[in-house]
This record gives C-alpha cells, sequence and structure tokens, in this order.
C-alpha cells in the first residue's frame, strides 16, 4: 500500500513534535517534511508536493490561508488546519478543510481527522478541489510582500532547505524547474510562472522563457551575434536572455 505523504506546518516545536509523533501511529501516512513559517511551507509544498498538509493557521510570514494562496496554480493538497484559537473554525470549513484540529486534541480526535483524511484522498471529489481553489483564488491579491526565502527539496535520505539566496538562477525542465546553486542543482515541481510569483522581483529577474536569474549573481550582459544577449554570472556560467526580457536588466 503507498502511503500518503504529509508535510507538518507548525511553528512550535513542542506542537510540531507532537503533531510527528501523532502521525507516526498512523498507518497509511508518511511524513513527507516540515516547515515552521508560511514562507517556508509553500517552499515545502512546491517542492516536495505532500498529499496532505497539517497546517497550523498562525504561523509567522504570512498564515495559512495565504500559503494555500500563494501554492493554488501548483499544488493544492488535501488541508487538516490546526490551531488553538476556535474562531479560525468557521473560515477553516469555508476553505473546505479536510478538518479542524482545535488545541488541545486528543489522540482520538487526531485519528479522526487523519482517518477523515484518508477517505478523501482516496477518494477524490472534484467538486471539493473546484471549492478549494474558488476559495484560495479569492484570497489573491495577498496581504504584504513577504516572498519565499528556501525551498524544501527532496533527497535520497531525506529533505534539504535551501537558502533563496544561494541560488543562481533557475531553469524549466518540462513541469520541473531546477535549482542552481554553486553546490548542486536541485529539482522542485512546478512552472516558471508559478516560481515568478514566489520571488522578490527586487532580487530575481527572469531574462527568458526558461530562465530566472538571481541579479546579485548578475556581473555583466554581453551582446551576442543576431538576436538576444549573454548574461555572465560571477562564477562565469553564462545564461541567455532574449530580446523580449532586456528591459529587465539593461536600458
Amino acid at each position: 500500500m503507498i502511503a500518503h505523504r504529509v508535510l507538518i506546518v507548525e511553528d512550535e516545536p513542542l506542537a510540531r513534535r507532537g503533531l510527528r509523533r501523532s502521525l507516526a501511529t498512523m498507518p497509511g501516512f508518511e511524513l513527507a517534511g516540515e516547515a515552521c513559517d508560511g514562507p517556508e511551507a509553500v517552499g515545502a509544498i512546491l517542492g516536495l508536493h505532500p498529499d496532505l498538509v497539517l497546517l497550523d493557521v498562525q504561523i509567522p510570514g504570512f498564515d495559512g490561508f495565504e500559503v494555500l494562496a500563494r501554492v493554488r496554480d501548483t499544488h493544492v493538497p488535501g488541508v487538516v488546519f490546526v490551531s488553538a484559537y476556535d474562531h479560525y473554525a468557521l473560515r477553516a470549513f469555508d476553505a473546505h478543510a479536510v478538518d479542524y484540529l482545535l488545541k488541545p486534541y486528543t489522540e482520538e480526535r487526531f485519528r479522526e481527522a487523519l482517518d477523515r483524511a484518508r477517505a478523501r484522498l482516496e477518494h477524490p471529489d472534484p467538486a471539493h478541489l473546484e471549492k478549494l481553489l474558488g476559495m484560495v483564488a479569492a484570497l489573491a491579491p495577498l496581504r504584504g510582500e513577504r516572498f519565499v526565502d528556501r525551498f524544501t527539496v527532496r533527497e535520497r535520505q531525506g529533505w534539504r532547505l535551501v537558502r533563496v539566496e544561494d541560488i543562481h538562477w533557475f531553469e524549466s525542465a518540462g513541469n520541473y524547474v531546477e535549482l542552481h546553486t554553486p553546490a548542486a542543482m536541485h529539482l522542485i515541481r512546478m512552472t516558471m510562472a508559478a516560481l515568478e510569483r514566489t520571488l522578490d522581483p527586487r532580487r530575481f529577474v527572469r531574462i527568458h522563457r526558461t530562465t530566472v536569474v538571481n541579479l546579485d549573481e548578475v556581473l555583466e550582459v554581453l551582446p551576442e551575434t543576431g538576436e538576444g544577449y549573454r548574461v555572465v554570472l560571477r562564477s562565469g556560467q553564462a545564461l541567455r536572455m532574449s530580446r523580449r526580457f532586456q528591459s529587465r536588466l539593461i536600458p
């Protein structure tokens, strides 16, 4: 039996440990990763594509509802909201969550929520997904200007947190995006359009249909014979820039 992959989003270490411990007792589920704030949660959802998210409503950066809004075009997992404040419950159910765990909850209540999530994941309701997508679309435009500052990527032995400032450029690869750092290349499943919405445009600029570059790493821009330009990074790496995007780097 294939286990459903679960992401835990909780900023309190003790609460996160409790969720992790409770999840370990549930057959048919496995831990996909953890996040402790809004930007980290978005990066983890986009990078790991979990089946289910145990999502605290009040987290640093931006709240759980905005997390869903920021990933709506790429991956919308099942959601069990978690909160110590019951006034969020109505909004959570309006968001068509699978369930809502009010802290402190019992192990029996946790199992009930996960059993409900299992049923929803194994017998998906297209109408439910349509309502959820409608809800998160209604949350845009987002409050604030906090952008993703790290991505969670899957590795053979677990997961790695890749800081955005360590990424020199992004490049599309079919249904994935490559994250290029000095040490390695990592893959996340998302589109370039969705990626752009998560990045600070003052630091990251699209220079080609397939490429987004870190401005801090750009050394020079050189014209090429024919159409386009060559963007040279401090590392010596050269990237192609099309004329369509030239105004983002040069007059």
